[in-house]
């Protein structure tokens, strides 16, 4: 069974979703704070985290940020409506997704679902010949959800893979941010302008370690690959 990781430092919360989560066919691990998380995280090798927050002993933007050091799991944030600051860093630290409290445990298991299937090759288009897409220096593997540049590799979140899946699909094309994000995600939620730019401004800062930037911006209008 394929098992996720909630980290809450509320037990209701926990319980409640263990509950959606058990029912919906997956298996579940708990920690109730930030420390025990990566302990749990090793223990267990999740294929999925749901994070909260605001925890004691270690928050969940510092857990996320060590776990990123050497795992592109999936990480999901559970955030106040009021805490947008909280969802932005934790989406430039390399979140995959967030939602807020109060939600609904369906919305939330949806999410799970969605986040796993993204981990999933991507099914070849009609006519589509090879799962190695490259423009220039960049080169995307679409089964190993792998990301080159000039052949070294960059490793990437499922939401950051996405969205250069989506945009070397047609290098040419200009995607306003909606269209770009409803591409990544592949579940047509609606994303604001700064979840979007949060994202790709980790792709850049990722690809710019290597020396390069497969993203270029037309402003006003959205994303398109550069001439790399």
């Amino acid at each position: 069974m394929t098992k996720i990781l909630i980290v809450d430092d509320d037990a209701h919360i926990r319980e409640v979703l263990a509950f959606a989560l058990d029912a919906a066919g997956y298996a579940v691990a708990e920690a109730a704070n930030g420390l025990q998380a990566l302990d749990r995280f090793k223990e267990e090798q999740p294929a999925l985290v749901i994070l909260d927050v605001m925890m004691p002993e270690m928050d969940g933007t510092e857990v996320c940020r060590r776990l990123r050091l050497n795992s592109m799991v999936p990480i999901i944030f559970l955030t106040s409506k009021d805490e947008e600051i909280d969802r932005i860093v934790g989406l430039e630290l390399g979140a995959d997704d967030y939602v807020t409290k109060p939600f609904s445990p369906r919305e939330l298991v949806a999410r799970v679902r969605a986040n796993l299937r993204r981990m999933q090759p991507q099914p070849m288009v009609s006519g589509e010949q090879y799962s190695v897409k490259q423009h220039g220096k960049l080169k995307l593997d679409l089964d190993r959800v792998a990301a080159f540049w000039d052949d070294q590799e960059v490793e990437l979140t499922l939401t950051e893979f996405g969205i250069l899946r989506t945009l070397i699909q047609y290098p040419g094309k200009v995607y306003g941010r909606n269209e770009l994000m409803q591409q990544a995600y592949n579940d047509h939620r609606y994303v604001s302008d700064r979840t979007i730019d949060s994202h790709v401004r980790r792709v850049r800062a990722k690809f710019a370690e290597k020396g390069g930037d497969p993203v270029e911006t037309v402003h006003g209008v959205g994303y398109k690959l550069s001439n790399c």
